[in-house]
Parts: structure tokens; sequence; C-alpha cells
């Protein structure tokens, strides 16, 4: 780095924790509404507990993805920055040193008695304006002419660098408004959702534990069924390549295998990576290697395969081919909710692998466990 260059400090993601007040005053709400502490109110029954519960940690999930994609903005615009304030100072150096040769010019000519008048003028803040005065430009040679336009082009350059990088600055500082919100907001709900559970006694955990499980059960029943269903599809289509091969012909419903070679070693890739990161737990925000989110194991898995996927769910459901839920194979991409703001990885037979949730490990799991967007095939 040119010695001239003052040290800055680089800067860097600073977003303070959560403020006390916001997650407390939640927190009190909450337990005053489960502890029937508002008069008249009666407190909520399990059910509803667990739908509330859920609904909290839907919505920090969705909250998850704001922050994922604040954050990579704020890497981006403070890469960004860096480079710029990089190229002013490299730009600074050189612009220093054609100051000093345009100097050396203007000393010459002094002492030759042929610049006395425009010794300042070349070296002023604004030499283009000078260029307009023949008296000057006919008494420069060409080397030194042209060493005063490249000194004009080069401060030119610099400035406008130094306007992008003060705009860069403040779109940095915009998105790390938004980070520091999205971390708050992710925070709130999980602390409201931790206080809502604190306030069910052991019995009516018990009796949520059991309705969770029903839903699971539930949830693998249809992942079942979608097995037996996809089983039959292959079976079908095996049956129809082996009778067009017996009779020269193409099969009647192409595009039902299982894919080129070199997209289903992908897959098998992919899935192999997120099968090894089973156990791990969930933190939001967390890209691995020892903790994930539900998109940042899903965009680990497919790097392993040298398949580079946006970060949220949002621009992952974006980044492939879109399949049915009938069709799909092992490695593809399956979204969840209306608002996209969950992601798993299918691996047959109804089942898929998923960073679920905060207190929860990277797991298996029936696709039906929630309800179902669609479905992407990155490779």
């Amino acid at each position: 780095m040119p010695s001239h260059r003052k040290p800055r400090t680089r800067i860097r993601n600073a977003a303070p924790a959560v403020g006390i007040t916001t997650a407390a005053l939640a927190s009190v709400s909450l337990l005053a509404q489960s502890a029937g502490a508002a008069p008249g109110r009666p407190k909520p029954t399990v059910e509803e507990v667990q739908r509330k519960v859920d609904d909290l940690y839907r919505q920090a999930g969705t909250a998850t993805e704001s922050y994922n994609r604040a954050k990579e903005a704020t890497d981006d615009q403070r890469e960004k920055v860096d480079g710029l304030l990089d190229e002013v100072a490299r730009g600074t150096a050189r612009l220093n040193d054609t100051r000093r040769v345009l100097g050396n010019y203007a000393a010459e000519q002094y002492r030759t008695g042929g610049m006395a008048s425009t010794v300042t003028l070349m070296l002023a803040d604004d030499p283009q304006a000078f260029f307009d005065r023949n008296h000057l430009m006919k008494q420069l040679t060409g080397r030194e002419e042209q060493a005063l336009r490249d000194f004009e082009t080069e401060r030119a350059g610099i400035a406008k660098k130094r306007a992008d990088a003060t705009r860069g600055l403040e779109r940095l500082t915009a998105s790390q408004e938004a980070l520091r919100a999205g971390k708050q907001d992710v925070q709130t709900k999980l602390a409201s959702a931790r206080t809502l559970l604190s306030t069910l006694t052991a019995q009516e955990k018990a009796r949520l534990a059991a309705l969770e499980e029903k839903k699971r059960e539930e949830a693998r029943k249809k992942a079942a069924e979608l097995a037996a269903r996809q089983e039959a599809a292959a079976r079908k289509a095996a049956e129809a390549a082996k009778a067009a091969e017996a009779a020269k012909k193409p099969p009647t419903k192409p595009g039902t295998g299982t894919g080129t070679p070199s997209a289903s070693t992908k897959a098998a890739k992919a899935l192999a990576f997120a099968r090894e990161q089973i156990g791990k737990p969930y933190v939001w925000g967390a890209t691995g290697p020892s903790s994930y989110d539900c998109s940042g194991l899903t965009q680990a898995a497919w790097k392993a395969a040298g398949v580079d996927l946006p970060r949220t769910t949002w621009d992952q459901v974006k980044a492939g081919t879109r399949v049915a839920t009938a069709e799909l194979r092992p490695g593809d991409l399956v979204f969840f909710y209306d608002d996209i703001s969950h992601v798993g990885m299918y691996i047959g037979n109804g089942m898929m692998i998923h960073a679920p949730k905060p207190g929860a490990y990277v797991r298996e799991e029936s696709i039906y466990y929630m309800p179902i967007y669609g479905s992407v095939r990155p490779a």
C-alpha cells in the first residue's frame, strides 16, 4: 500500500445486541396473556400455544432470511467500498508522481525563461482551464503536454472514485441499519416463543410433545404415500423404456429417467454433504461448518457439489428448474410456506434433510411436516 495513504479502519459489521427493553416487553406481554393475567381472558389451550409458537418460529425464519439478505448486501457493499478506497489510494500515488514530473518541467521552463508566468498555473487545482490558452500550449513540448493531460485525466478519475466511495459508504450504512434491525427482529420473536413455552406446566408440555409427534406421524404417512407413487411411476417408466428399447423406439414418456450422469453425480455429492451435517445445531444466520440455518445448509451442500447457490431461500427458489412434488429427485430443494421462508433437501421416499429451527438439529424429516410452496432442481 502506498505510504502516503492515511491508515483507516476497515468497516466491520458491529451489529449490537438486541435491546433488552423490546424483547422484555414482548415476553412480559406474552407471559401475562398465557398466565391469564388479563382480567376475563382465559389461559390459552395447549393447541393454541402450539399454533402460536409454530407461527413465531415461522416468523423468525422469515426474519432470518431478511437478515441473511441484509448481511449479504452489507458484505458486498463493504468489499466494494474497500476496493474503491484502495483504488483512490493507488491513484493518488500516481497523481503525486505525475505532479512531481510536471513540477520538474515547470522548473526547467522557468530557468530558461519560457514559462515564468505559468509555473503556478500548471500545478493549480484546475489545469484543464488553462488548456484553452494557446500561449501556454505553444510553449509546451509534446512530452510536457501529454504529462499535463495525463495529470488531468488521473485527477478526474480519482474524483469520480472518491464520489463513488462516498455513495458506497452511504449505502453501506443503510445496509448495516437493516442488518441490525433484522437481528433484533429475529431475536425478539425467538424470545417471545421461549417465553410462551416457559408458561406451560409439565403436563401441558407433555401434551404439546404428543401433539408434535402426531403431526410428525401424519407427515410420515404422507411421505410414505408419495414414496409409493414415485416407486410405481419409476417402475412404469422403466418398463416403458425396456419396451421402447426392444422395439427400437424412444420411450413414450421421455424425461422420466434419473437425469444426466453429471447432474446425478452433483446431486449425490450435495446429498452426501447434507447427510454429514445431520446432528449439527440450527443457528440462525449460520452457514457452517459447525452449525447452519436452513438456506445456509442447502447452499453449503450444493457448493460441495460445485454449484453456487444464492444465500437466501427467496433467491434459491429462482436458481434452478421448477419441478412438481411427484417428480422430486434426491438433491432437489423443497421450499415451504407462502413466504418461502424455509427450505430442505429431498433425499427420496418423501423425506428431506433440513435445519429445522432454533433449539433443533439438522435432521431427516417428511417434506409434509410443513406446507410445501414448491420445489427446484439446482442441476
